[in-house]
């Protein structure tokens, strides 16, 4: 598994790297970068291949796909450590981008990798037709926006040292993370034309993304912050809305677990062919980090 997603971690960061390279050079860069590369593992990017690799699709094709909802994704890391946010001071093991440059540069950078994502998908590089690259952006638009990753931080924040119902808490964490999750595996839906399995792969997208949020939480609760390369239980100083909150620590695992094998249930249409995919959810939910 390591193996896998280090190869896809070293394609999507030479591309991306390749690709700032040709931009025209701004003080923004530097910061753009540091946000950027070369840290996380790229699991958001290894489910577009792995949903891919169910179609028989272009890997560089899903390469580029996968760089453009990392700049995303970095995007929205960079903005949840502002100190009007979550304000936290590490990230990936490091200082986090506004720790490093200072507020002001860390939301333009952040702001900056959020188009950045829009330029890499509507970039002819991208080897497949105008109306398909259309389509990505606009369902990645609605992924990132008020509802998907922002509203999901919205909610985030004002559900603090609140009494939040189970459903409230899994909508919100769905918007936060699991929209993004949807995207990667619907992209390789559109591009494959195939549109009976949108919806299918839409709901898929969303409970893998709830479980990454809930192994994330599970992962703040008990780790370390030497292991984790951030600082860990925070949630709990923070009072945030999550399932370890309201159902306990070992409860959730449960609920994660129950969870876990309601989408393999789904994915056993496939057969062989969502072995990956099957692996990628189960180091989702067993990571350390």
């Amino acid at each position: 598994m390591k193996k896998k997603l280090n190869k896809i971690a070293k394609d999507t960061n030479l591309f991306l790297l390749n690709f700032l390279s040709k931009q025209r050079k701004t003080d923004l860069l530097n910061p753009i970068k540091y946000g950027l590369l070369p840290g996380g593992k790229k699991i958001r990017s290894k489910l577009i291949i792995d949903v891919g690799k169910i179609f028989n699709l272009n890997y560089n094709n899903l390469i580029k796909i996968g760089a453009a909802v990392e700049c995303i994704h970095a995007y929205s890391l960079i903005h949840d450590d502002l100190p009007c946010m979550d304000n936290d001071t590490m990230r990936r093991g490091k200082l986090s981008t506004h720790k490093k440059f200072g507020e002001s540069t860390a939301i333009l950078a952040g702001n900056s990798l959020l188009t950045l994502a829009f330029e890499i998908l509507s970039h002819k590089s991208l080897k497949i037709e105008n109306n398909l690259k259309i389509k990505l952006i606009n369902l990645i638009s609605e992924c990132s926006g008020h509802s998907g990753i922002a509203g999901g931080q919205y909610l985030d924040l004002n559900f603090e040292h609140k009494k939040i119902p189970l459903n409230k808490i899994i909508q919100m964490q769905i918007k936060k993370t699991g929209k993004l999750f949807s995207f990667c595996c619907m992209a390789p839906i559109i591009i494959s034309k195939k549109k009976k399995y949108l919806k299918k792969f839409n709901l898929l997208g969303s409970e893998i993304g709830l479980l990454f949020q809930i192994a994330d939480d599970l992962i703040d609760f008990s780790g370390s912050t030497k292991n984790v390369g951030k600082k860990t239980k925070k949630d709990l100083k923070k009072g945030k809305a999550t399932l370890i909150g309201l159902l306990g620590y070992k409860n959730t695992i449960k609920y994660a677990e129950k969870l876990r094998l309601n989408i393999f249930y789904k994915l056993n249409i496939f057969g062989n062919r969502s072995n990956d995919l099957k692996n990628t959810i189960k180091y989702i939910l067993e990571r350390k980090k």
